[in-house]
């Protein structure tokens, strides 16, 4: 029987020829990546002192620090924790970024998504890192054990592999795809698994809309994603690579917890509806539902391909009076890319407020809504209170979406301006 790519991964992670689903090893993880924040990488770094008697990270070339939330700082407590964080680098010999972007995307750009390689984060959203073949998991308040030990005990986990088959439709995006593979599969089916998204219909789909896809895992139950490398996920990858590692890939003969198939050919816009990111329903059921707030951006989204899309719905038109349309790129070097295209220049024309890559938006720290407002969002999470009041309301849609209901007022198919 042969192996998954995860599997893979750890086996080599692990020291071992082979390893299979259910095994208990201990692995090395080849990055250790986290971003600052109150309640876990603080309390990290009092344990590691204050409990373990750990005063230097073993091999300090393998973590990565990054500030990313709290940008900029609002209050003296904020910036002190961004302090602490910076110090902490500079004691122990790691990288600390700041300011370049939501980290999990930078992360891609810096090479920490080496293909065949194995990374951990507490933020299950590192997932994303799958696109380029790196088995990348969100340990939650767990990656203590990788501050303090050089290998953490992890379970071997099973596999559930989606095909996608077919060719999207023009304005529809990979947010659409993510959430109707939930909608197909259930937003448990992957429980603690690993989610291998495979296919022929990923042809279609760029390594930014991939990234879109594998960022979005944990709403399936699974604790990351992956995908195995191509000629377009090496040649971006690999230049960057922090490590020479051989890119891995599944057996033919793999042995799969489940697969399923989903055919995107007659697939049209959807909509994930509040309070829950398990909510996916078309978007043409819920035309001219009235909104006031947009956002696009966040680790999933907020990429060239979506600034580009809503550049294009936009230009030449302006935004409906009253309607907030909040415009975060997700990283410094995107926001670089598109003025270079023009495409900053056209979303301010259109009346919308475009800033600096940052994370805040996407959990209400900043652009709070008031009690009855209504968002549509590339967000992460549409549950209640996620972007300010428990009383507005979250609808996910695509990018494009996002730019035509700034220009309506009300949720609207995208496709009519594209």
């Amino acid at each position: 029987m042969g192996l998954t790519i995860a599997e893979k991964i750890l086996a080599r992670a692990a020291g071992r020829e082979r390893v299979k689903a259910g095994d208990d090893i201990r692995a090395r993880p080849d990055f250790i990546i986290a971003y600052d924040f109150p309640g876990y990488t603080d309390v990290i770094f009092r344990q590691m002192k204050e409990d373990f008697g750990i005063d230097k990270v073993v091999a300090p070339e393998r973590f990565a620090m990054f500030i990313d939330h709290m940008v900029p700082a609002i209050n003296p407590k904020e910036e002190e924790l961004h302090q602490i964080t910076r110090d902490w680098g500079t004691e122990q010999g790691v990288p600390v970024y700041e300011r370049l972007g939501i980290g999990h995307q930078v992360a891609a750009e810096l090479g920490y998504a080496t293909p065949g390689s194995f990374a951990v984060h507490f933020d299950g959203h590192i997932s994303q890192l799958g696109t380029f073949g790196t088995l990348a998991i969100g340990l939650r308040r767990h990656l203590l054990e990788a501050f303090v030990n050089e290998h953490i005990l992890i379970k071997v986990p099973q596999t559930t592999r989606v095909e996608l088959t077919g060719k999207p439709r023009p304005g529809v995006m990979a947010r659409d795809i993510f959430h109707h593979i939930v909608r197909e599969i259930g937003s448990s089916a992957c429980r603690f698994q690993v989610l291998e998204i495979a296919g022929e219909a990923l042809d279609h789909i760029s390594l930014e809309g991939r990234q879109s896809i594998t960022c979005l895992a944990m709403f399936t139950g699974a604790i990351t994603a992956i995908i195995n490398p191509d000629s377009r996920s090496l040649e971006y990858a690999l230049p960057r690579a922090r490590l020479k590692l051989d890119p891995l890939s599944s057996d033919s003969d793999a042995n799969y917890a489940a697969v399923h198939t989903i055919d995107l050919t007659d697939l049209e816009p959807v909509v994930v509806i509040p309070p829950s990111p398990a909510n996916t329903r078309n978007l043409s059921e819920f035309t001219g539902t009235e909104v006031q707030v947009g956002y696009l951006g966040s680790c999933a989204s907020g990429r060239l391909e979506d600034l580009r899309i809503a550049a294009q719905v936009l230009k030449g038109r302006q935004i409906k009076p009253g309607f907030q349309l909040n415009i975060v790129p997700t990283s410094q070097e995107i926001m670089r890319q598109a003025a270079e295209e023009g495409i900053i220049t056209d979303l301010v024309a259109a009346g919308a407020f475009v800033t600096s890559s940052s994370c805040d938006y996407c959990f209400g720290r900043i652009g709070a809504m008031a009690a009855g407002q209504r968002a549509v969002s590339t967000g992460t999470l549409n549950v209640r209170g996620r972007m300010g009041s428990r009383d507005s309301e979250i609808f996910i849609v695509n990018a494009a979406a996002v730019a035509a209901a700034a220009l309506d007022g009300c949720i609207t198919d995208p496709r009519k301006y594209l």
